[in-house]
């Protein structure tokens, strides 16, 4: 991909881009001088480190990118932009990514931005560690070409590599301070805004304000931001309804009292909530490797009743696991399974387990309705829902990996096509632990990885196959609940359950 040239005509076109990005797609209305007020989120947790390689994705990406800049911008509805990078091209065979830099920006702690700054962040990036190494997993190394430039050599093609820069792996901090111990509790960023370490409380807020010297003075909306840390959805909503944060993520339930204190809702589908069937080769489950057994588990499920029921209308019924932004979904897949508790049972007696088939889950944390719903319907076709003890936080990912579990009841993302086809269905996928294939499977999956700007319509094929494999039972897809008051106004952003900071503007 490439956005404009590189001289000076590349700053023009950025600016404006960014300008109409952070005011929602409108015109810029002026710069932060113009504008003297200030934003207060209230966010779900604290970080465990201000280090730009131990950035999250999703959540906890968002006071990452107060600080921080990014190499590429990823815009409301998911197309992407300059940022700190002015243009990128790949080579023909897609393993090869070169990217301008600007020549104009400085860190907050004065040292210069330019290509090898860059690639001290992505070797950093790399080696760190971090929650989200695994964006470069497909970079081997990178090369200065000049003092603007930096080339990205890939030992295989990354459909998602242009998007993984414009997340975690993108985000640019000052190469004197990477690796120290300074940089994790007090970030050191090129991005709009400072960290104010005075008024910063550990687990309890950041405080930021506006950086003087920014490059774009037109993402700086407000002269201050401050995320408040609030883990209690309850805590979130009082905190909003009191005027304690201006913007917030609640769920279906706290939303009520959020419309009632007449907030406003900015509502976007993010991730899709349901049972994984992870040991569909019947390593420690036999009845899991049959596929009449997993498709009799889909057809148990009344989709509609439990959205109407549970999330209180706020979600949609789907048997797919990748959701319509991502192009990978197709409508008849949507509803693929309907509620069929006869067919259900007839497919378990295909299988030979009429007399009933029983699945373990670990215990998760704030979906004790989500399993008490799925452990009555799939009773009503003859299996048993064994829930256990809860997940361990601490021991989380690696319990998964290690195959602890044949089946969990989880909430995904629905990512971009590589981004979910890595997360859930190929081989190096956390979410599939029994690294489960087949070549018909690989071949598909091997089609998106080359497939370049064709990856989405060659995903369909994958979501297909697992859909009609029942390598899922998908629910439904549900509403992330943005709520505002009435100071603020907020752009949804695609694929994401909070928005972007470029996103929030003053009320007018």
């Amino acid at each position: 991909m490439k956005f404009g040239p590189k001289a000076a005509a590349a700053a023009i076109v950025l600016t404006s881009a960014m300008a109409l990005t952070a005011c929602g797609g409108g015109a810029s209305t002026g710069t932060a001088a113009a504008k003297t007020t200030t934003l207060t989120i209230g966010a779900i947790g604290d970080l465990r480190s201000w280090d730009p390689s131990q950035a999250h994705v999703g959540h906890v990406l968002q006071p990452y990118q107060a600080a921080y800049d990014s190499l590429i911008l990823r815009e409301p509805d998911g197309k992407l932009s300059p940022m700190l990078a002015t243009d990128w091209k790949y080579n023909d065979t897609n393993t090869k990514l070169t990217v301008d830099l600007r020549t104009d920006v400085t860190f907050s702690d004065g040292a210069k931005f330019d290509a090898e700054a860059a690639k001290a962040n992505l070797d950093n990036f790399k080696k760190a560690n971090g929650p989200q190494m695994a964006q470069l997993t497909a970079v081997s190394d990178v090369a200065v070409v000049d003092a603007d430039t930096i080339e990205l050599n890939l030992s295989q093609a990354d459909p998602s590599l242009e998007y993984y820069l414009s997340q975690a792996a993108g985000l640019m901090g000052s190469p004197k301070a990477l690796g120290t111990e300074g940089i994790k509790t007090e970030p050191v960023g090129s991005g709009p805004y400072v960290m104010d370490k005075a008024a910063t409380v550990k687990d309890s807020q950041a405080v930021f304000n506006a950086r003087k010297d920014y490059w774009n003075k037109d993402l700086q909306k407000f002269e201050k931001i401050t995320f408040k840390f609030l883990t209690d959805v309850t805590a979130r909503t009082n905190a909003l309804v009191s005027g304690q944060v201006d913007a917030t993520i609640l769920d279906p339930k706290n939303g009520k009292q959020a419309d009632g204190a007449k907030m406003t809702l900015v509502a976007s589908q993010v991730d899709w909530q349901g049972l994984l069937l992870l040991d569909r080769d019947g390593t420690k489950n036999p009845a899991l490797a049959n596929v009449k057994v997993r498709q009799a588990i889909n057809y148990a499920f009344d989709r509609k009743t439990i959205v109407d029921q549970v999330l209180l209308g706020q979600g949609t019924p789907t048997s797919q696991p990748f959701g319509p932004a991502s192009g990978a979904a197709t409508d008849d897949m949507e509803n693929y399974y309907s509620y069929d508790p006869a067919k259900a049972k007839q497919l378990l007696k295909e299988a030979g387990y009429e007399s009933g088939v029983t699945i373990d889950v670990p215990a998760i944390p704030n979906f004790e309705t989500q399993l008490a719903v799925v452990k009555q319907q799939l009773s009503d076709i003859g299996i048993t829902l064994n829930v256990g003890s809860a997940i361990a936080q601490a021991t989380y990912t690696s319990d998964i990996a290690a195959q602890k579990y044949t089946s969990i009841f989880f909430s995904l993302f629905q990512g971009e096509p590589w981004v979910a086809t890595n997360q859930i269905i190929s081989t190096k996928a956390l979410y599939n632990p029994f690294k489960n294939t087949t070549p018909e499977l690989q071949a598909k999956i091997d089609a998106v990885q080359s497939g370049g700007t064709d990856a989405a319509k060659l995903a369909q094929e994958v979501n297909k196959y697992v859909v009609e494999q029942a390598w899922f039972a998908p629910l439904y897809r549900v509403n992330q609940m943005y709520y505002t008051n009435s100071k603020v106004t907020v752009e949804a952003q695609i694929q994401q359950a909070v928005p972007s900071i470029y996103n929030y503007a003053p009320a007018k």
